[in-house]
């Protein structure tokens, strides 16, 4: 994303400015050895297109294909671990819409190839669970009927099985120490 911000109403409504390529690289390569660590979690709570999310999900995906190439399970397993250990929230509906696009195109870019129509519609819907159209200072969803946010933690089992156990955002913070 070259711009830094999509109107001058958006910045005075809700302080959206983008961070620059440049800046996102040189921020993440300070923890270069965890961006690049296939189940290392992150969280942004104020996401909004990606940028920060979509390089972190790039550098796992190199990782996954210079690891797991040559075997297509491994390399679905490792893939969708990678997508899983991504959250963002953002206030802003459309850029939650637009980051969850956004990170599904650098998974069909690194395994355009490898991948059937199922796999892609899971990926899809963790990205759905992940990327959240919500408030991170109110821990609350946006809408007509704020909910608390859900988060899910994602772990690989036998084979291709895969179990989800879920967190409120709050109980998250909580458990952090940071409320």
């Amino acid at each position: 994303m070259n711009r830094h911000i999509v109107s001058k109403q958006r910045v005075a409504d809700h302080g959206e400015v983008f961070t620059s390529q440049r800046e996102v690289n040189a921020m993440l390569d300070l923890v270069q050895q965890e961006t690049e660590r296939i189940d290392s979690r992150f969280l942004e709570p104020a996401c909004g297109t990606g940028n920060f999310l979509t390089e972190i999900l790039d550098r796992k995906l190199r990782v996954v294909n210079r690891r797991y190439r040559r075997s297509q399970i491994e390399h679905e397993r490792y893939t969708l671990l990678a997508v899983s250990s991504i959250y963002g929230i953002d206030l802003l509906e459309d850029n939650a819409a637009e980051c969850r696009r956004r990170l599904l195109a650098i998974v069909e870019k690194h395994c355009k190839s490898l991948f059937n129509d199922e796999f892609l519609r899971v990926i899809r819907f963790v990205l759905e669970r992940n990327i959240i159209h919500g408030d991170a200072l109110s821990l609350q969803t946006v809408g007509d009927q704020p909910r608390p946010i859900v988060f899910s933690e994602w772990s690989l089992v036998n084979g291709s099985m895969v179990k989800r156990r879920d967190f409120e955002f709050h109980e998250l913070l909580s458990f952090a120490g940071m409320k």
